[in-house]
């Protein structure tokens, strides 16, 4: 795969995964977000032990890629290599993405946290990022504190940058269509799609703001 179509895998709904102590739950749970049309998966789990998150991560990886989805790891690069995730995301305080393009080569994704500033963004795509994530753009359970991002963000972003555009915090199927609107290449989401009694079901709601109905 060339860098570029790596880039290119980085379009639809993008589920991050809940903190789910018992794996077996938690493949099940990306699996019916898969079913419901999730293009890629993000393995986020802050409290778990090295041991648990090294399960968790194989037992997802195994599951992504037989649905042709990239399995990208949160935080931790030293995972991402250990399970050969199909990329890592950072951070302010997880590294530089310099260096994690250095350690996972050309062919993998490495995507950086930018929260409000187009600046970093700038910077990340310099050192090698590959997309980078904006947010939170509304209300978000996961991270009540977070500092809000305007949407007009997203807009400018996609003006002066090449690298896809994520757009995260807070996001349902009923907001979502705003930021793909004013550029967001993906939606990354946790609660809409993991807190729903029907997770593949609340997954395929946000598939028409893309213009599909997969």
């Amino acid at each position: 795969m060339s860098p570029r179509s790596a880039r290119a895998m980085v379009r639809g709904l993008y589920a991050i995964t809940p903190e789910v102590a018992d794996t077996g739950l938690l493949v099940r749970q990306v699996s019916a977000a898969l079913d419901g049309g999730a293009r890629l998966v993000q393995y986020r789990n802050k409290n778990g032990s090295a041991a648990l998150r090294v399960e968790q991560a194989r037992a997802l990886k195994a599951v992504c890629s037989a649905r042709g989805a990239p399995l990208i790891v949160n935080d931790h690069l030293d995972l991402a290599l250990e399970i050969d995730a199909d990329g890592v995301h950072l951070g302010r305080e997880d590294g530089a993405a310099s260096a994690a393009r250095q350690a996972l080569g050309p062919y993998k994704l490495v995507g950086i946290s930018c929260y409000g500033s187009i600046e970093r963004a700038r910077a990340a795509q310099r050192e090698g990022a590959d997309h980078v994530a904006f947010g939170s753009f509304f209300a978000s359970r996961v991270k009540p504190g977070a500092v809000k991002a305007p949407i007009a963000l997203l807009a400018q972003a996609k003006a002066e940058l090449e690298v896809p555009i994520v757009a995260i915090g807070g996001i349902t199927s009923e907001n979502g269509g705003a930021l793909v609107d004013a550029g967001a290449d993906a939606l990354a989401v946790i609660s809409a799609i993991f807190d729903a009694p029907d997770i593949a079901a609340s997954a395929a709601r946000f598939g028409p703001l893309f213009g599909s109905t997969r």
